[in-house]
């Protein structure tokens, strides 16, 4: 059944500062730039726009400090038509994070919390962004936020999708209050304690509903109701930068499943998203509805 579209990411905000190098740096070693800039990122953020663009009403659930960082990072957000009514403003710095990108798109990220250790363990106003199709969480809140905005969602009927990154202890009762589970190959791994990539999946779908494990170059699979229900590879690119293509991928799955679209409509189209969104420089890169769209319509009509 089609969904309203709306979506409520509760997530992390972060003032990125992006590093080019020729190649990352060993434990140890000291490998001069190639280049800096500054922007805006954080799994929240990122996620929360690339759901915007890929057709969704989002609200973003979060909080920032009171300095400089956190109007460039809320301005951004509304920009995207991200609503901002629910992030908070506190004491101390906005998250921030050191991201490392080298010559073949691959990067390092050094992430410091500020403000986003400070989101509370259920936001005010929980009758409000809870008026939507999907939650979207990630694992850069603390735990105990992480676990109360599933389970409230989970109680109001609400779809509740969980991006398990970056890879860390889930606290009891997380995974029975997801409904949908999106990880890498190592986070499957992590969370399943199991070294097997096809053993951890299954370990975890007998514990979701759905889990999507994106497997890079090679696309994603995805499970449901315990399963093995298909694989479908991305679209051919030379990836720029890494850096937002999960995010992207994330943010646009959560809006098309809150319109309606099944898991593997969902999931092909959410795999445009990252492999376009590797195109460009930065975390800033989810591509819009219609640029997703004009490629899966050459893809479906190439078939």
């Amino acid at each position: 059944m089609p969904g309203s579209g709306a979506v409520t990411v509760v997530g992390s905000a972060n003032l990125d500062q992006i590093v080019r190098v020729v190649r990352l740096p060993a434990p140890g070693e000291t490998v001069t730039t190639t280049g800096l800039r500054e922007g805006p990122g954080g799994k929240g953020l990122n996620q929360a726009v690339a759901a915007a663009r890929s057709g969704a009403a989002v609200t973003f659930v979060g909080a920032v400090g009171r300095d400089s960082g956190a109007d460039l990072l809320l301005g951004h957000l509304r920009d995207n038509a991200v609503s901002t009514r629910h992030v908070a403003r506190v004491d101390g710095p906005t998250g921030s994070a050191i991201v490392m990108v080298d010559d073949e798109g691959e990067n390092a990220i050094l992430v410091t919390s500020g403000a986003n250790g400070q989101v509370p363990p259920l936001p005010d106003g929980t009758d409000e962004w809870l008026a939507c199709d999907v939650v979207l969480l990630q694992l850069e809140l603390p735990s105990r936020t992480v676990l109360q905005c599933a389970v409230a969602a989970r109680s109001r009927g609400v779809r509740v999708l969980l991006n398990a990154a970056p890879a860390a202890p889930l606290p009891d009762g997380l995974l029975e209050a997801t409904d949908l589970l999106v990880v890498n190959e190592t986070e499957c791994r992590t969370l399943a304690g199991v070294e097997s990539l096809e053993s951890a999946a299954h370990e975890l779908a007998r514990r979701v509903p759905v889990v999507v494990v994106t497997l890079g170059a090679r696309g994603a699979m995805w499970f449901e109701d315990g399963r093995l229900r298909g694989e479908l590879p991305p679209p051919a690119v030379s990836p720029v930068d890494t850096t937002g293509a999960g995010d992207a991928f994330c943010g646009a799955l959560a809006a098309r499943l809150a319109a309606g679209d099944t898991v593997e409509e969902a999931v092909r189209f959410a795999l445009v998203a990252g492999a376009l969104s590797t195109q460009g420089h930065g975390a800033d890169t989810a591509p819009t509805l219609a640029s997703v769209r004009s490629v899966l319509g050459v893809t479906q009509r190439g078939r």
